[in-house]
């Protein structure tokens, strides 16, 4: 499923257009970025946990010269389900 594929759902559920439906499935989208780029942990009850982990500098190699690289310190944004989610997943 895509943001588009979301959107028709969403419009088809609700009986709004599809134009509406994408705005605001694009808007939560960007709201979630935001709060996460300001370093906030976006939690959404029954569906999971949104947070940023740091990822440390590390040593790679570059796989077509085996030379060895240094690959700079980052920042990720980790998903944890929620229980409900894991169960309708696993049951």
């Amino acid at each position: 499923m895509n943001n588009s594929d979301l959107a028709d759902a969403l419009a088809a559920d609700h009986g709004v257009t599809k134009a509406d439906a994408r705005k605001l499935v694009d808007a939560v989208f960007a709201k979630i970025a935001g709060a996460a780029a300001q370093g906030d942990e976006i939690s959404l009850n029954g569906f999971g946990k949104f947070k940023i982990k740091d990822q440390a500098a590390r040593e790679g190699r570059n796989p077509s010269t085996g030379e060895t690289i240094q690959i700079a310190a980052s920042k990720k944004l980790t998903f944890t389900q929620a229980k409900a989610v894991k169960d309708q997943l696993n049951g």
